[in-house]
């Protein structure tokens, strides 16, 4: 909006007109005539107090004012004048003004707030480790900092604006619509579920990676080995995958400008190796280019049984060890840095993780895990353990090792379909161990899940898994998985995040509660002797299911403050996993309470519907027939079942979900006849005469190599 300012008016100007004055000649010779006649004082008057002849000629010589010839021309003067005057005021003036186009307007009603002006500056005696936003140096551009962009922003493109006499403004045409940096969508966090079959696809990926560090400057490679005895194969892949890692590096450091100008001055890429169990061995002090070096110290690693990782530990003191290569030199950094870590285990010093992640984040060190998926809600898995000494039994044992869960705290409830909760199928989480993932993420860096057996279409059985692998019986798409990402907080953060929503809160508190078992083989089969013996094995059934009741019904009061909030819950991996337990609670509350109520009925009294039956069965039906609150429970548990598998397909959640929805909640009681027990032969003795064949036992112990127990993994 433009303001037209009215045309300035010029102020007319005129010289004043002239007065005349009596002629000189004429003053002269009165002047003369009168002091002839009259003394005069000083004042030109008479000296006698009278008035002098000039008054006299003043007043009766001269002509009236109106009658003089200067009184016509003062009048035709200011006529004159006046007539100009009327004439400029009368008529318009044209001012040329620039024609002003206004392409918005913006109507502010508020008033602005006053600005406060910083008097005095306060200054902190404490160093900052960090300066400007995790930057290096001065030297480097600090970057954001925040823990995730968004890749449309939340402000609104610009309205559609009214049309205006002067033409359209298309407001949307000339901004456009706000977005993160998408390299820095990509560089800002680490990357989580990364699945592969084998520590070789998992290495391919990282020698990328180490390409893009080298096209930026030098580079150091810090390999930090799982000292553990169960590593010792993927150990020996990955040196056989050293020989391709570094010819690739070496053919693009022969074909690159950049790499060849700085060979003379700085090598590419140095390598160390670090081992870690119970302690951390630091194995080349100075860092190497010669790859026969590198491969003999791998092959030289020594085994630790002692069965503890300190993964962390090893992270933060050979970040440590190396932070001398990330000072500034005046143009950064002498070299990049960046960590590879090769375990199979969640590590035992998790109290450390925090200390690892600052310290690499000062540093900016990434850091690469090739480990194993942990499984969706448990910390502990099985692996199949063959002896690696061939002169030992090679036959496949179990032994259980500590590889999850992937979130800080347990948020699966702990409810079997069978008996014991333990006894389900392990199934892939989609993530790895949470404080190594986190690890990862928080630097930068990637966690590579490796699982040899890894198949997303079909179950995986024990026969399949190969040596040294875990027992995973389901493994999930990465890409679906990327959605139910777990919350990477620190635990001050978690906790404050989980204390924001009830729903949450209910989850975790459950989640923690001792497993609740279901009901393991229920007898299901009474026959019916005589009443007596009839109610007694019911009253037995009874008492077993009885013992099941107390936790089922704690789980589920436990749960039931989160169903108000359901609509409330945003993360798909949240509403998933609070569904699922809900669901499961309330199906194997109505099963187990069921079950027993159906056998209270029959302590009441049936009668067979066919006089020569004798046989109560209790099969598994959907109805429910015993009370309508345990129906309302058994429609709420397949609800919430359901829509887990509607909304959360092809993931872990759904799996269970719709392996609960195939057995049904409630009972039904049907009859059969039982053929009375055959009479047992009388078998004093044995009268077999022939004798078992001998037992070649030395014979036998000749064909089976020794075995020994297995270490701790």
């Amino acid at each position: 909006m433009s303001t037209t300012l009215p045309p300035e008016i010029p102020t007319p100007t005129g010289t004043p007109a002239a007065v005349t004055a009596i002629p000189p000649d004429r003053l002269d010779d009165d002047a003369q005539a009168a002091d002839a006649q009259t003394p005069h004082d000083s004042m030109g008057d008479a000296a006698d107090g009278t008035d002098s002849d000039w008054d006299e000629l003043d007043d009766w010589d001269d002509p009236p004012w109106w009658a003089s010839d200067w009184a016509a021309v003062l009048v035709t003067s200011i006529v004159a004048h006046l007539i100009v005057v009327l004439t400029l005021a009368l008529v318009r003036l044209h001012q040329p003004v620039e024609e002003q186009v206004a392409l918005m307007a913006a109507k502010s009603e508020n008033v602005p707030d006053p600005v406060n002006l910083i008097d005095t500056l306060q200054y902190s005696d404490d160093p900052e480790e960090s300066i400007g936003a995790d930057s290096l140096s001065v030297s480097e551009a600090a970057t954001a900092t925040a823990i995730e962009f968004a890749e449309i922003a939340e402000i609104p493109s610009p309205v559609d604006t009214p049309p205006v006499d002067f033409g359209q403004v298309i407001a949307s045409e000339v901004f456009s619509q706000p977005v993160a940096p998408m390299q820095r969508l990509t560089n800002q966090k680490g990357k989580v579920g990364e699945g592969t079959q084998g520590a070789a696809g998992a290495i391919d990926r990282i020698t990328f990676e180490i390409l893009k560090s080298m096209e930026e400057r030098p580079t150091l490679v810090a390999w930090l080995f799982d000292q553990s005895g169960s590593l010792h194969r993927q150990r020996q892949q990955i040196i056989g995958r050293f020989d391709r890692i570094y010819e690739e590096l070496g053919i693009v450091q022969e074909n690159d400008e950049r790499f060849k100008e700085r060979k003379g001055a700085d090598v590419p890429l140095l390598t160390s190796i670090v081992g870690f169990g119970q302690t951390v061995q630091l194995y080349n002090e100075k860092p190497s280019d010669d790859l026969g070096e590198i491969k003999q110290i791998i092959n030289s690693i020594n085994v630790d049984s002692s069965g503890v990782e300190r993964v962390f530990t090893a992270v933060e003191e050979a970040a440590n060890e190396f932070k001398r290569f990330r000072r500034n030199t005046g143009d950064g950094p002498a070299r990049n840095v960046i960590f590879i870590v090769v375990t199979d285990e969640r590590g035992d010093d998790a109290e450390r993780l925090e200390q690892a992640i600052g310290t690499c984040r000062r540093y900016a060190i990434p850091v690469h895990v090739i480990g194993v998926p942990a499984p969706f809600g448990r910390e502990h898995t099985y692996v199949k353990y063959v002896d690696p000494d061939p002169r030992f039994d090679q036959s496949a044992r179990w032994a259980e090792v500590d590889q999850g869960p992937e979130t800080l705290l347990p948020e699966r409830v702990q409810v079997g379909f069978t008996g014991d909760f333990q006894q389900e199928p392990t199934v892939d989480s989609g993530f790895g161990p949470y404080a190594l993932t986190r690890l990862c993420y928080e630097t930068g860096g990637i966690y590579f899940t490796v699982h040899p057996n890894r198949n997303m279409n079909r179950a995986v059985y024990r026969g399949e898994v190969d040596p040294y692998a875990s027992d995973l019986r389901y493994f999930f798409d990465p890409d679906v998985m990327s959605r139910y990402r777990p919350d990477y907080l620190s635990p001050k953060d978690y906790l404050e995040f989980v204390r924001q929503s009830p729903l949450r809160q209910a989850l975790v508190q459950a989640a923690r509660m001792k497993p609740a078992q279901g009901i393991d083989a229920p007898r299901t089969r009474f026959v019916k002797r005589n009443d007596a013996g009839l109610v007694a094995d019911l009253t037995r059934a009874q008492q077993d299911a009885a013992k099941l009741e107390p936790t089922l019904l704690m789980m589920a009061q436990t749960l039931m403050p989160g169903m108000e909030h359901r609509s409330d819950e945003t993360s798909p991996r949240w509403q998933a996993g609070f569904d699922l337990a809900m669901g499961r609670v309330l199906a194997q509350k109505v099963r187990t309470e069921t079950y027993n109520a159906m056998l209270a009925k029959a302590k009441r009294g049936m009668a067979f519907s066919d006089a020569k039956n004798n046989t109560w069965v209790l099969k598994p039906a959907d109805e429910i027939t015993v009370g309508s609150r345990w129906q309302r429970e058994a429609e709420t548990a397949k609800t919430l079942l359901q829509s887990v598998v509607d909304n959360h397909p092809k993931t872990p959640w759904a799996l269970l979900a719709s392996q609960e929805l195939s057995t049904p909640i409630g009972w039904q009681w049907t009859e059969q006849f039982t053929a009375p027990d055959p009479p047992r032969p009388n078998r004093p003795g044995n009268n077999n005469p022939n004798p078992r064949p001998p037992r070649d036992d030395q014979a036998r112990m000749l064909q089976k190599a020794p075995t020994r127990p297995i270490p701790k993994l």
